[in-house]
């Protein structure tokens, strides 16, 4: 690319960060966690609001726009048939614990943003309209028709690109935002499943802990029957109504990212062992849970596994509950190609015996995209014509909605490589925040990217 063309879009960037951050807080006012069903609204009324607002902000940038009857929609500009796309998704996880301020509010500190969704993923959905609009005013006739995609059930089962993909032809390649930078050509395989008991509740008369399978806990509570407890590091307890009243802290993160975190949930079970407020068959439920939470690698269930192209095995315990009188524990595992999900939970539930049932809810196997792809190859060139980088493909554990496309990779726009201040909070956790600067650079990124892509053979 020319100089021309650089000197344009840092124009064009210039003159739309304030609008384009604007549009990013009024989405994130929209609680979008995933609701019950209704007419208009097949994920809750929170994404069907979130889905109207982003259509809405795509038709003031002069973009067109179609709600894919209700299922998700797009913003488009050019014709024809074979076009390329972004992806991203505007449901979000439930906020939690822990916030310093109100999750739906977005506010600025330091030159960040925070408010949930800021990074996951209303801030790049909001950036690839953006970008859509550069292309619009700037290239009098695109080769390719572009679309930016819009979901609203990325976070509970993609339901919303099952539908899309059924109905409406694939594109050429789909850049899914909604990872690190630079490329990503390879995802994890994704277990989601439940370890239910056997039995009826006994000295645990209540327990409920975590807001999403795909989190890691930061606080789980607990209602029991016991002679006398007292409170201990991250565990503290008050006597209610003639049970005691228990409270886990831990620190919460995504299920993919789990290093550096500590589960709410295992911190309770350990505490129950070691207090001896469980015996029988809820002792050997809480055993079982506590292999669970006791190494994120799998290695205390005996399911680590590593085949050297994905980083090794990663396994949590998301959300912890009592349903019909019967406890349950949800399981996120993302797996390499050396072992399945159906491996996975057959050792889970060899561990658990009779005392608890293993149920597989959802299994994807590992998604790859060959280095040599023409258009992860433009990504990568992109990556490093703006910031100077040199780029190299990565494989992760979070799972985006690349891995649904016969073409397809995530391209950032996170930077796990650059510190972040101590207030910035994770994605899935409290005070989930965004970088303004690596967002413009962000922009300047996608735009670059289209760009180049436009000139691809596919």
């Amino acid at each position: 690319m020319d100089k021309t063309i650089f000197e344009n879009i840092e124009k064009f960037v210039q003159e739309n960060k304030d609008a384009m951050f604007r549009d990013i807080g009024r989405l994130v006012a929209v609680n979008s966690v995933m609701g019950e069903s209704e007419e208009g609204a097949p994920f809750g009324r929170g994404p069907a609001e979130a889905l109207s607002l982003a259509l809405e902000i795509a038709r003031e940038l002069g973009l067109e726009t179609r709600n894919c009857e209700d299922m998700m929609g797009y913003a488009q500009i050019g014709e024809g048939e074979d076009y390329l796309a972004t992806i991203t998704h505007l449901d979000v996880v439930p906020a939690g614990e822990g916030w310093t301020g109100d999750p739906f509010t977005m506010r600025e500190r330091e030159g960040y943003i925070i408010g949930r969704g800021v990074m996951d993923d209303k801030g790049p959905s909001v950036i690839c309209l953006y970008a859509l609009k550069y292309l619009k005013e700037n290239c009098a006739q695109l080769r390719y028709p572009v679309r930016a995609l819009l979901g609203v059930n990325e976070e509970n089962g993609m339901g919303d690109l099952d539908y899309y993909l059924k109905n409406y032809p694939a594109p050429l390649f789909c850049l899914s935002p909604d990872a690190n930078f630079p490329v990503c050509n390879g995802e994890k395989g994704i277990l989601h499943g439940r370890i239910v008991s056997n039995f009826d509740t006994e000295n645990i008369v209540d327990i409920k802990g975590g807001v999403a399978a795909n989190v890691v806990p930061a606080k789980c509570e607990a209602w029991v029957r016991a002679e006398k407890l007292e409170s201990a590091g991250r565990v503290s307890v008050q006597r209610e109504n003639g049970l005691w009243h228990i409270t886990a802290e831990g620190i919460g993160g995504h299920a993919s990212l789990p290093e550096g975190t500590v589960n709410a949930i295992g911190v309770m079970v350990n505490y129950l062992l070691e207090n001896n407020v469980v015996h029988g068959k809820e002792a050997e439920l809480m055993k079982l849970i506590s292999l669970l939470n006791e190494s994120y690698d799998g290695s205390a269930l005996g399911v680590a596994a590593d085949d050297g192209r994905f980083s090794p095995l990663t396994i949590v315990g998301g959300v912890i509950g009592v349903e019909n009188g019967r406890i349950f524990q949800t399981i996120d595992s993302r797996y390499p190609t050396n072992t399945s999900g159906g491996k996975i939970a057959a050792a889970i539930k060899a561990k658990a015996g009779d005392t608890a049932e293993v149920v597989t809810d959802s299994d994807k196997a590992p998604f790859y995209m060959d280095e040599n792809n023409p258009a992860v190859r433009v990504c990568m060139e992109a990556y490093t014509l703006v910031t100077g980088e040199k780029a190299e493909l990565y494989t992760m554990g979070g799972g985006t909605y690349a891995r649904a496309f016969p073409n397809a990779a995530a391209f950032g726009p996170e930077h796990p490589e650059r510190p972040m201040p101590d207030f910035a909070g994770p994605i899935h956790g409290a005070d989930e925040s965004a970088c303004m600067d690596y967002f413009i650079e962000t922009l300047k990124i996608y735009i670059t990217a289209l760009l180049k892509l436009e000139n691809t053979d596919f």
